[in-house]
């Protein structure tokens, strides 16, 4: 049996193959042009989770998700502490570090030494959320964020815990966030990819093509990463002597081959494989337009710290932006060098900088286009970092940090100026409103009409979620 991948209602296997063979057998009454109208319209039958609608009405359309891979120091930037201050260089107590495994901090070092941030913390906007000087741009928005200080996991190396911030699950295999909203929504454009990928910063820890994986899913809801130079994505050009109305033909071809391989097999994956040629063949000609910033004007690239010369996180903002406008429903940003072992106070300076400012124009470009209200944007990495002190010198750092880190979400139906859950004197412990990995999943899912616990899909004798057996909607945080 399988179910509709939103209503999980079972739908007799027997049923769903007639339907789609029914949709195959109608490609041949489907006239269109050599633009492939008619190839558009078998596509959109091949897609039977289209009619699946959201559990409720969302407050949300898409999702912008921006991910500082290594983890950014709460304690420096969200979480001020002026009790870790008050004790730096004092060993902290052994209650809080008891049963605690740090990462890389020398396991006979018992009583790590307290580390108090050398940022200075200000009171932001009307609401007076509590920012620090890192962040000065973002400060100008702060009225849109919400941000969750209590989150906690168990999982302190980057690759699982990369994992479980996107995918619910520390091991490899499981579908990301992005991948489930595929499956389960749909895209709201035939142009581009549904989820879409770009990335930017320095290279501290590779970043692993399973993090945009479409895991046990169908292959069409596998993320596509977007390259930052030459062509957008690997071979996606034509040849010079191809013209487009070749490539049509050649693809019309590819179909019908394909059509008659699932005649035999009934292979889902082959739906799968006729869907992305035609993605394929749409971001011929969508692609190099969506990432030509020339088209932008000056005043919005100096808005961003744009420069359409040079790859940054400026100008992956901008396209987010970009694609957002264009109807993509998941747009991940990862930017690399967060994981601040030694020298943090010169690495989370450069880190911020680059970030600060196309964060702070995303969301007010976003809300002067009436974006923002429907389009969810998350920040936050894989953890926290240490309150205590790895090293020493002018070069110390920050050990990684699961126990109680923050992030914050904006627009997409979240209230802004306001936080949720707090950590202990020193920013170690999550203490009140602890947030899980699975609470904050089954809250975007929420903001976007999706009930998590009807979320599934089938896979070797069981149904899978998003959140797997856990996860409770953050509702304080709900406009």
């Amino acid at each position: 049996m399988r179910r509709s991948p939103v209503n999980n209602n079972p739908v007799n296997s027997s049923a769903w193959n007639a339907q789609i063979q029914s949709a195959l057998l109608r490609r041949h009454f489907l006239k269109g042009s050599a633009m492939g109208v008619g190839s558009v319209a078998l596509t959109s039958l091949l897609k039977p989770r289209l009619f699946a609608q959201p559990h409720f009405v969302p407050k949300a359309k898409r999702v912008i998700y921006l991910f500082m891979s290594g983890g950014p120091s709460h304690v420096d930037i969200f979480d001020e502490k002026p009790e870790l201050k008050r004790l730096d260089g004092k060993p902290i107590p052994e209650s809080f570090v008891d049963g605690v495994h740090f990462a890389m901090i020398d396991e006979r070092v018992k009583r790590p030494k307290l580390k108090a941030s050398p940022f200075q913390f200000e009171r932001r906007g009307k609401s007076g959320l509590n920012i620090s000087s890192l962040m000065p741009h973002l400060s100008q928005v702060a009225d849109e964020l919400a941000v969750i200080k209590g989150l906690r996991s168990e999982v302190f190396n980057h690759d699982p815990a990369v994992n479980l911030l996107n995918t619910g699950d520390s091991r490899l295999g499981r579908p990301t966030m992005g991948a489930w909203l595929s499956y389960g929504l749909g895209n709201e454009t035939q142009q581009l990819p549904s989820y879409v990928v770009l990335t930017s910063g320095v290279k501290r820890q590779p970043l692993l093509n399973s993090y945009w994986s479409n895991g046990f899913l169908p292959s069409e809801h596998q993320g596509v990463r977007l390259r930052n130079g030459g062509d957008p994505i690997l071979f996606l050009s034509s040849p010079a002597e191809i013209q487009r109305i070749e490539r049509r033909s050649q693809i019309d071809l590819i179909r019908k081959l394909n059509e008659k391989h699932f005649q035999r097999t009934r292979d889902r994956e082959i739906i799968s494989r006729i869907e992305q040629y035609e993605t394929a063949f749409h971001l011929q000609a969508s692609a190099p337009e969506l990432v030509d910033l020339k088209q932008e004007s000056q005043a919005t690239l100096d808005h961003y710290g744009a420069d359409p010369k040079k790859p940054s996180f400026a100008n992956n903002c901008l396209l987010a932006r970009r694609l957002a406008e264009r109807g993509v429903r998941f747009i991940q940003l990862y930017d690399m060098g967060w994981d601040s072992h030694d020298n943090l106070f010169q690495q989370h300076q450069r880190q911020c900088k680059a970030v600060d400012q196309p964060i702070a124009a995303l969301i007010q470009d976003l809300k002067q286009r009436g974006l923002l209200e429907e389009t969810l944007v998350i920040w936050g990495g894989e953890f926290g970092r240490t309150p205590v002190i790895q090293g020493g010198g002018k070069n110390w750092g920050r050990d990684h940090h699961p126990h109680g880190f923050s992030m914050w979400l904006a627009g997409g139906g979240v209230q802004g100026g306001i936080t949720y859950g707090e950590t202990d004197d020193f920013g170690f412990h999550a203490t009140e409103n602890k947030t899980s990995v699975h609470d904050l999943h089954a809250t975007v899912l929420h903001l976007l009409g999706i009930d998590h616990k009807r979320l599934t899909y089938r896979h070797q004798g069981r149904d899978f979620r998003l959140t797997d057996v856990a996860g409770e909607v953050v509702r304080a945080i709900i406009g």
